[in-house]
C-alpha cells in the first residue's frame, strides 16, 4: 500500500494522476454546433497512418500507449473487429481527431483515445465528437462506457468528460519513462511538463 505523502519520481520520468470514469447508461447528448466536419470509420488502418494521427493529436499530452508497442501487437489490436478507429476530419479534408473505441470487453465500451490536433481544438468540436463517441458506443449494446484521463491532458479534459455523462470511480498515478527522452515524442512537445533528464 501507497503511504501518504511525497514519492520522488525518478529522473527521465513523468509523472500523472491517472482518473478511472464510466457511463452504466447512455448520456443524453448535449447540444453542439453545425460544424463542417466528418467522422469516418477506418477499417483496418494502416499502422504508419494511425501512428503519424496518433502522435499530431496527442504529442502535446504525451501520449505514449501505442508508440511503446511493437508493430506486431499494434497491427493486430488496429486490425481487431472489436477494435473501432475513426477519423475526424475538418472542411479542408485535412485529419483533425482521433476517436477509438474499443469493445474487446463482453458488453463493455472503452472509450480508447479521444482527441483533437492543436488547431482543431476549442469551438465545440470535442463537444460534437462526443455526442457521435456516445452514440456508436452505446449502439452496440453496451452495458457501461468507460475511460480514462490524467493530469498531463488537456486541462480541461476531466471537467469534459463529466459534462459529457461520465462519473469518476478511481484514481492512479502513473509513473513511466518520459517519451520525448526514448525519442517516441519530439523534445519540444507537451512543454507545460518538465523535462527532467537522468
Amino acid at each position: 500500500m501507497l503511504e501518504d505523502g511525497l514519492h520522488a519520481v525518478p529522473a527521465g520520468h513523468t509523472a500523472s494522476v491517472v482518473t478511472h470514469l464510466e457511463m452504466l447508461e447512455e448520456a443524453p447528448q448535449r447540444p453542439d454546433a453545425e460544424l463542417a466536419l466528418t467522422l469516418r470509420r477506418v477499417e483496418r488502418p494502416d499502422p504508419d497512418w494511425y501512428l503519424n494521427l496518433f502522435r499530431k493529436v496527442g504529442a502535446p499530452w504525451l501520449w505514449f500507449g501505442r508508440l511503446v508497442l511493437g508493430r506486431e501487437e499494434l497491427v493486430a489490436i488496429l486490425q481487431d473487429d472489436k477494435v473501432h478507429v475513426h477519423v475526424v476530419a475538418d472542411a479542408t479534408g485535412a485529419e483533425v481527431g482521433l476517436l477509438e473505441l474499443d469493445f474487446r470487453q463482453e458488453a463493455a465500451c472503452e472509450l480508447a483515445y479521444f482527441g483533437l490536433a492543436p488547431g482543431a481544438v476549442g469551438g465545440g468540436a470535442g463537444r460534437w465528437m462526443m455526442n457521435r463517441a456516445i452514440r456508436l458506443a452505446w449502439g452496440q449494446g453496451i452495458s457501461r462506457f468507460h475511460v480514462h484521463t490524467c493530469t498531463l491532458d488537456h486541462p480541461a479534459a476531466l471537467d469534459f468528460y463529466c459534462r459529457s455523462g461520465f462519473v469518476p470511480y478511481a484514481r492512479e498515478i502513473e509513473i513511466a519513462p518520459d517519451p520525448r527522452l526514448s525519442g517516441l515524442i519530439d523534445m519540444d512537445a507537451a512543454p507545460h511538463v518538465p523535462l527532467i533528464r537522468d
